[in-house]
């Protein structure tokens, strides 16, 4: 073992000593920006893979365009005009605009639509 009595104590100089010695290294921290960002695109994540799954749906079977067309309306079922007496007191506007598939679902339709009159031959009148 070594005795630490027998050394002399030693002053040193602050300003002897390189600043790269004196300042501590912390780990870059990413800004808050790009952290909140990173937050967000991992929320929008699953919402972009459902709208990618929709969109890769292929009509190919009449069956299927005729469930897809009788299941998603040609409008929004929630826009009305609230009348009394026949004057309109207040108008709801579509809510459909909020849906975040609501193109996708729209598009799909539309997609159902055309096969059924374009590859099926049949009238398309009764889904308008």
């Amino acid at each position: 073992m070594v005795d630490a009595t027998n050394y002399p104590p030693r002053s040193i100089n602050l300003s002897d000593l390189s600043p790269q010695l004196i300042t501590p290294k912390f780990p870059k921290v990413p800004q808050w920006g790009r952290l909140l960002q990173k937050l967000q695109d991992f929320g929008k994540a699953p919402l972009q893979l459902l709208k990618a799954r929709i969109d890769q749906v292929e009509v190919q079977d009449a069956d299927l365009a005729h469930l897809l067309c009788q299941l998603i309306p040609a409008q929004c079922p929630f826009e009305r005009d609230i009348k009394v007496f026949g004057k309109v007191l207040f108008h709801i506007p579509p809510m459909c605009k909020l849906n975040p598939f609501y193109e996708q679902v729209v598009f799909l339709r539309f997609r159902a639509l055309c096969y059924l009159a374009d590859e099926c031959g049949e009238d398309v009148g009764q889904y308008c």
